[in-house]
């Protein structure tokens, strides 16, 4: 009688040999999943970042492992929506934020044991529209200040790292603002603000939520306008979100965010302002729409989906 075996479980990892400055522990990842029984076809990303011939045979992987930033993971996100196959978000990047968001691990043989769980949530996906072109994004997607801040730290990340955010924040001494009007579920509303975010994730840098009650699996984003003034007049509010899921009781601190909830939002400033969706800057600018597709996306993570709520 011939002895049987089981096949080993396959999993397609892209990694994008720019982030991070090309310094993760990857090796140590791949043997991890190999001691584990997984075999690993690795793939490097595409100049473009065209994602459709390394995906082709998707349905031959047991799991997608997206090693880059936040905006490669994104797209491999995206590019992967409905199709069932759960993303390892895995950290190679600067901030790691969907990782974060996530509430991944960042050592490699913790890493790999996510993967060999095969545990995953499925969240919703954000579809932003902008010139004529469509895209996706997990985090969120925003105009003004916020796309001018992470303009500043594109220069300062090989030096100062996640640092280089923090950085360029207090260079905002004084952020540009204009009227922005929101079509919010084909309801208008203008308000005069510094930035406009459209949030399907709530959690910033060091996992500091930035607004309560934003669900990734809820069908509806957290649009939040930023009053005129300066980022660091925001610090109250990030302490109010922190006092909330800390449980400490109601609000103490002044508001300078305004908050609204819709499944869909369009953006209009009277002004092009700049743009950023998941970390990433592009050439485009506002007015921009973006659209909620829900439970698109599948993630690999230990966490439950009560813990990735704000």
């Amino acid at each position: 009688m011939t002895a049987q075996t089981t096949p080993p479980r396959r999993a397609l990892l892209i990694f994008n040999p720019k982030s991070g400055k090309g310094q993760s522990p990857l090796p140590q990842f791949i043997a991890a999943l190999g001691e584990k029984g997984w075999q690993v076809d690795a793939e490097e990303l595409p100049p473009k970042g065209g994602f459709g011939p390394l995906l082709e045979h998707r349905e031959r992987y047991a799991a997608v492992i997206a090693a880059g930033g936040d905006g490669t993971v994104s797209g491999l996100a995206y590019a992967l929506r409905g199709s069932g196959v759960p993303l390892l978000a895995y950290p190679a990047g600067t901030a790691n934020l969907i990782a974060q968001n996530l509430k991944l691990p960042e050592g490699p043989d913790e890493l790999a044991q996510v993967v060999d769980n095969l545990r995953s949530v499925q969240v919703d996906l954000g579809e932003l529209m902008v010139s004529g072109k469509t895209r996706g994004f997990v985090l969120l997607a925003g105009a003004g200040a916020d796309a001018t801040m992470i303009q500043g730290a594109e220069k300062l990340k090989d030096r100062l790292g996640v640092l280089a955010y923090v950085v360029s924040a207090f260079q905002q001494l004084s952020p540009r603002a204009t009227t922005f009007e929101l079509v919010l579920d084909g309801q208008k509303q203008e308000v005069e603000a510094m930035a406009v975010m459209v949030a399907n994730f709530g959690m910033a840098n060091f996992r500091l939520p930035i607004a309560r009650g934003v669900s990734p699996s809820d069908g509806q984003f957290t649009v939040l306008a930023l009053k005129p003034g300066t980022l660091l007049e925001l610090l109250p509010n990030l302490i109010d979100s922190l006092r909330a899921r800390l449980n400490l009781g109601e609000p103490v601190f002044g508001k300078n965010v305004e908050s609204y909830r819709a499944s869909e939002v369009t953006v209009t400033s009277l002004e092009p302002f700049p743009l950023q969706y998941d970390g990433e800057m592009h050439e485009e600018t506002t007015p921009f729409t973006a659209r909620v597709l829900p439970g698109a996306g599948l993630f690999l993570t230990g966490a439950s989906l009560e813990e990735l709520e704000t």
